[in-house]
């Protein structure tokens, strides 16, 4: 499909007329996402309190979609807000009283990096094991699982600099032999890069629809190994018992419904997967199945890499990772650069929208951008840097 083509079905971001290079945190929404909120307020105003049984059509498709995604269709999914609720209840959930010990690396979202940040701060033992040189950083992970870890928590593709964490059914089977639990973090990853479960089935897989899936915000999701049916986590809502209303109760024990539901919060806003399921079956129409958009994704960045080469910047002043061909990134392009935040406020100047962590500046394409206007970004950023 043209990217020509595809943009006529994005009209209100404008994004034919606009250079948006923010894909990698934010891609635009189809415009019938609208259609999708407007329609969770129609349910409210016909059915009021009764909205809440069409709001739960929508959240299993919206599971369904997931547990597709990552190669597990029919697999026990759990919804949240965002990534940090669902982590938080992972993390109630397993033993850190009796293993006050959590592996992971340097190079993870601020979800992780914060809240374990503050763990290390009281009882947890935190090792962060440092995310280069990433062809090894499986094995690295692997050889710090002891009998006092917890779980690993680790990406599958790395957020500043989009490499693709490689070797991690290692990783599995070192928790396997010590008893402990992996938590992949695949949101970099759904939508632009084919998620499976490869060695990795007894793993818990956290992730969202926020960046390249084009879900918006309040889509995020955990996948349940087969092994965490009966899993008490500590941190818990009250729609985590609706399965089990109608037992017996026991006034000395938190009951629980089943599989996924033990991980479900409280009430929300259902809007957000109300616009999910219309922007889930605008990709179903569109044909942009998972291996569409890989081919698209490279095929951009590819676009985006040689016309960065092509200005023979400084390497002191800014550059990429060329130790690996393209394949081994995920949805954008990193640039390293001292001078990151700053060119990313000069281009914003220019209309260029792209953003920044730390010393990364990353160019982030979404498969309704032509190539003219990628490479009209990048002689943008040729003028800044200059």
């Amino acid at each position: 499909m043209r990217a020509a083509e595809l943009a006529a079905h994005y009209s209100r971001f404008r994004v034919g007329e606009r250079l948006l290079l923010t894909g990698h945190s934010h891609q635009a929404w189809p415009d019938v996402a609208l259609a999708g909120q407007i329609e969770a307020f129609d349910d409210a105003a016909l059915a009021v309190d009764e909205k809440w049984g069409r709001a739960a059509e929508r959240a299993d498709r919206v599971r369904a979609a997931y547990a597709g995604l990552v190669g597990d269709p029919g697999g026990d999914i759990a919804l949240g807000v965002n990534t940090h609720e669902l982590v938080v209840r992972f993390l109630s959930a397993v033993d850190i009283t009796a293993r006050p010990r959590l592996v992971t690396t340097d190079g993870e979202f601020h979800t992780l990096r914060r809240q374990l940040g503050r763990l290390a701060e009281e009882f947890i033992q935190i090792v962060r094991v440092p995310a280069t040189p990433v062809d090894s950083l499986a094995e690295r992970l692997a050889a710090e699982v002891d009998d006092r870890t917890a779980a690993v928590l680790v990406s599958s593709v790395l957020f500043e600099t989009a490499r693709l964490v490689p070797g991690l059914a290692a990783v599995a089977r070192a928790c396997e032999r010590h008893g402990s639990e992996l938590l992949v973090d695949a949101y970099h990853a759904l939508g632009v890069v084919p998620f499976d479960l490869d060695g990795l089935a007894d793993a818990w897989v956290v992730g969202g629809g926020y960046k390249y899936l084009q879900l918006g915000e309040g889509n995020c999701f955990l996948r349940l190994p087969p092994h965490a049916q009966d899993t008490r986590p500590v941190i818990t809502g009250w729609f985590a018992e609706f399965d089990a209303l109608a037992d017996e109760r026991d006034p000395t024990l938190v009951a629980y419904g089943r599989g996924a539901t033990r991980f479900a919060g409280s009430t929300y806003d259902p809007t957000s997967h109300y616009r999910a399921t219309h922007v889930l079956d605008f990709f179903d129409t569109q044909g942009l199945t998972p291996s569409v958009l890989r081919e698209i994704s490279l095929h951009q960045n590819e676009v985006l890499a040689t016309a960065f080469d092509a200005l023979d910047l400084p390497d002191a002043v800014i550059t990429r990772d060329r130790s690996a061909p393209r394949e081994a990134f995920g949805g954008f392009l990193s640039l390293r650069s001292p001078r990151a935040g700053e060119f990313q406020r000069a281009l914003a100047g220019r209309g260029v929208l792209t953003d920044s962590r730390g010393e990364y500046l990353r160019f982030g394409p979404a498969p309704y951008l032509r190539d003219d206007q990628l490479a009209a970004a990048i002689a943008a950023l040729g003028e800044v840097a200059r």
